[in-house]
């Protein structure tokens, strides 16, 4: 009876702590007017456009980029950008369209994007090595760019939130970047929430919405908790042990949606033990997807033989591995290691791993727990360590081997992203330290190529050579998941890129 009453204090006061954190401000909840709560995953310290990774300022409408993502027949098309042509994939001509300002009323022209995605690739190495710009130049609403090399998918990379236009002249970019987007900041609390209102003289006009709110808690069952209690219209990522209950909530809808992400499991190949093939294969025959498909996503993902789903034309048939325990036994025998006394071991050293991971995808420190467990009973000591930005501890340490981490693998509809950014030498998300001479030229060979048939043919063979080695081992492709006032949200469209989240065209009963 006790612990009755214990866990129905905890649910009121989770509530309670819901309601005072991710409310609106009261001066916001006027009766009839037109708002929406939207509770993301991920907080964010920063609303820089074009350095921090958690593409808030480009999800919550603040920005937007030269170049968009069709999210039904990934292809490119044009936003802030009209048209653009080259005749040899290293000069671009770019048309911006007519009649774009910024929310302080300021036009964009091409002056303004010069400056913007000179800023950018100031600040942010990654933005700087994607698109290779070597010049800029820019009269009127015509901006001449030349790569530094030939560079047929260029315009794709605009796509990245990363290249988000600001007018760079407001300096204040985390706390208020000012974009061409539908909605202006209007205030933000560093990891709590931004607020926003309409900006009236948005060029696709004004949002139906009057203002909205973009909050954030990483703790998949408050977000859930958060759209039961109502202090929250729109909920990315709930908690999917609660799913079955939110679907029976009247007014509520759970939208599954197939997305280009994949987790995966990162192996540092700094570490002297990853430097082995036959550690790192073991480490990938540990992995029973399957069943971490069944029980932790409870079937709302795709197991994963490499990093793109089945569904892409890059993604090749790959040939049978040996998975389990006893094929990772092998593996390790094959490396020089045997069990003695209850631990794996090689010349007398343990076989130790530290594994980070984090908790703002929930689903990614219950397999670090299940791969810890399953390696302990090979003698495998693994030690999970939490972190809360993986991008940057990564990127900044090298003390870990293996971490649990989701990356959008296409969201441009090509292979180029993923495979520039994770494998070459230069690339913004190379944690793994990967610099095979073979795979680098395969890759500056794919960055060459034009016509999607010849690119998926180079990108299949990359995809190929990766799984070879075992340069990460891939779990699976998590389904993105959604839970709305179905009765009071209207226009909401779940976005398999997952850049396009506040939109003009959202609105409210």
């Amino acid at each position: 009876m006790f612990k009755g009453y214990k866990l129905l204090f905890v649910f009121i006061l989770s509530v309670f702590i819901l309601s005072a954190c991710s409310s609106e401000p009261a001066e916001q909840q006027a009766e009839g007017s037109k708002k929406v709560n939207l509770l993301f995953n991920f907080a964010t310290s920063s609303l820089d456009p074009n350095v921090n990774t958690s593409y808030v300022s480009l999800r919550a409408g603040i920005t937007e980029t030269l170049v968009h993502l069709n999210d039904t027949d990934l292809t490119i098309e044009p936003w802030l950008a009209e048209s653009w042509e080259s005749q040899d994939g290293q000069l671009w001509t770019i048309e911006l369209r007519k009649g774009v300002t910024f929310q302080n009323g300021k036009p964009m022209d091409g002056a303004a994007v010069k400056a913007s995605l000179e800023r950018a690739m100031k600040d942010s190495l990654a933005i700087k090595n994607a698109l290779r710009i070597e010049s800029i130049e820019a009269d009127a609403n015509t901006l001449k760019i030349k790569t530094a090399v030939p560079f047929p998918e260029f315009p794709s990379e605009l796509v990245h939130p990363n290249t988000s236009i600001i007018d760079v002249t407001e300096a204040d970019f985390d706390n208020k970047p000012v974009g061409t987007g539908p909605f202006a900041v209007s205030s933000f609390t560093p990891g709590t929430a931004v607020d926003l209102v309409r900006y009236d003289g948005y060029w696709n006009g004004a949002a139906k919405l009057e203002a909205a709110r973009f909050s954030f808690n990483e703790d998949a069952n408050a977000r859930s908790l958060a759209l039961q209690s109502g202090t929250a219209d729109i909920v990315f990522r709930p908690e999917v042990e609660t799913l079955a209950n939110l679907e029976t909530l009247p007014g509520v809808k759970v939208e599954s949606t197939s997305t280009f992400r994949v987790h995966q499991m990162t192996m540092n190949l700094e570490r002297k033990s990853l430097q082995d093939i036959h550690v790192r294969k073991a480490v990938d025959a540990l992995i029973d997807r399957q069943s971490i498909v069944d029980t932790i996503l409870r079937g709302h993902a795709e197991v994963a033989t490499g990093p793109f789903p089945s569904t892409f034309s890059f993604a090749p048939d790959y040939p049978e591995k040996k998975t389990g325990m006893e094929a990772a036994r092998a593996y390790l025998q094959e490396a020089g290691y045997s069990e003695v006394d209850g631990i794996m071991q090689k010349n007398g050293e343990p076989l130790t791993f530290k594994l980070l991971t984090y908790s703002a995808r929930a689903d990614l420190p219950l397999i670090a727990q299940v791969f810890q467990s399953d390696a302990g009973q090979l003698g495998i000591d693994v030690q999970i360590q939490q972190i809360e930005l993986p991008e940057e501890y990564m990127a900044a340490n090298r003390d870990w081997d293996l971490t649990t981490y989701s990356n959008l693998t296409a969201p441009r509809g090509d292979a180029g992203y993923y495979l520039n950014a994770t494998y070459h030498p230069n690339g913004a998300l190379n944690f793994s330290g990967a610099d095979d001479a073979h795979l680098t030229a395969l890759i500056d060979k794919l960055n060459a190529t034009v016509g999607q048939e010849k690119r998926s043919a180079i990108a299949e063979q990359i995809a190929l050579y990766v799984d070879e080695q075992v340069y990460n081992s891939f779990i699976l492709h998590p389904n993105t998941l959604v839970a709305y006032k179905s009765d009071k949200v209207l226009n909401w469209v779940t976005s398999r890129s997952e850049y396009y989240m506040l939109t003009n065209e959202l609105d409210v009963k």
